[in-house]
């Protein structure tokens, strides 16, 4: 079984954690040397649900934060084993993982196994499935399995954001907008309907469509509507009976989810659509008092953070939170994925100044 030294520095366990293996499906090697490592911290309560695992202090602080990462990544493509490379003259780790999020993951639990008296209690997760479809995620799963865990006053996700305070995240939701034709012979088109060509209004519309900047409690976001993907056919000689485009709203935390389908829908009146996916935005949360005395004792100046983020499901618990985490999440899936190993000790000194005691 791979083992974690959660002496080492958070740059070296970034190296240890990227080096397992862990795509969505198969992160039980990392959840299983997570939990071994963390099983000595004798400051530290563990649970484990699936390839999830919880630990938490019990020191009868007044406030709980809650600070989570996932484990797992998108599919490796000859990107692990990590290594060594400059950029700019500047370290980086280079690999899979390393942005999105392990070098947060190696952050987190550097400091987990270390901060053994912090100012607030804190619970630390480290969860499966983040990288699929929402009804795999671990985190969620949690949620259903053990509520109480998610007590909290404040969270912070290890989400890539430059090692800068990202508030919030956008919702995102897609939908399938379906045309209808009748079949036929090609060679005798005129005979049917073509669904493909019925499809063009539709593309029409989206090059048209100008988005939004939404402002939200001081944060601007951007919104977007675009296509992400389009089918229709059966055969070269066959004129088509369906074409199915794919699009995807991320649409400003300010907007309900019942407000974003309502929006889309009438986008495309006229048309067929059906919703397939839908996960609300959350708002900043940078009002509550913790998250101000955080941005400031890592002197932050708070963002927006457009992709969606798991902070959505602390802020429909009613816990406001926010991204934190080392790595250019324009590089977050990226073939060339690597990290600042700046940023890793950047994060690390952040998080370990504002939870040590005074």
């Amino acid at each position: 079984m791979p083992q974690l030294d959660l002496s080492q520095s958070s740059v070296d366990l970034t190296r240890a954690v990227c080096d397992i293996p862990s795509v969505s499906d198969d992160e039980a090697p990392l959840a299983d040397a997570i939990f071994a490592a963390l099983s000595d911290c004798a400051h530290l309560e563990l649970f484990r649900d699936g390839d999830t695992i919880v630990a938490r202090t019990n020191l009868g602080r007044d406030q709980r934060v809650v600070i989570a990462g996932h484990i797992d990544t998108v599919p490796i493509n000859g990107n692990v084993p990590t290594r060594d490379i400059e950029v700019d003259g500047e370290p980086h780790l280079w690999g899979r993982g390393t942005v999105d999020m392990k070098a947060g993951v190696a952050v987190q639990l550097k400091l987990a196994a270390e901060l053994v008296a912090p100012r607030v209690d804190i619970t630390w997760m480290w969860y499966d499935h983040e990288e699929v479809d929402a009804s795999q995620n671990g985190l969620h799963r949690l949620s259903q399995n053990r509520p109480d865990l998610f007590a909290g006053d404040f969270a912070i996700l290890g989400e890539p954001s430059n090692g800068e305070v990202e508030g919030g995240c956008n919702g995102t939701l897609r939908v399938v907008v379906r045309t209808h034709g009748v079949r036929a012979h090609s060679a005798r088109s005129w005979i049917g309907e073509n669904a493909i060509h019925a499809v063009a209004p539709v593309l029409d519309r989206l090059a048209a469509y100008r988005a939004r900047e939404v402002a939200v409690e001081g944060l601007a976001y951007r919104e977007g509507l675009n296509a992400v993907r389009i089918g229709g056919g059966v055969a070269g000689n066959v004129i088509p009976d369906l074409c199915e485009v794919e699009v995807n709203y991320r649409f400003a935390p300010s907007r309900s989810v019942e407000k974003a389908i309502a929006h889309v829908r009438k986008v495309f009146e006229g048309f067929e659509v059906e919703v397939t996916d839908v996960s609300a935005g959350a708002r900043p949360g940078l009002d509550a008092p913790l998250a101000q005395e955080f941005v400031a004792a890592v002197g932050a100046v708070p963002k927006p953070k457009y992709g969606w983020t798991d902070v959505a499901r602390f802020s429909a618990m009613g816990i406001p939170a926010v991204n934190y985490g080392p790595g250019d999440p324009h590089l977050a899936h990226h073939d060339e994925e690597r990290v600042a190993v700046a940023q890793i000790e950047a994060v690390e000194r952040g998080l370990r100044a504002w939870l040590s005691p005074s």
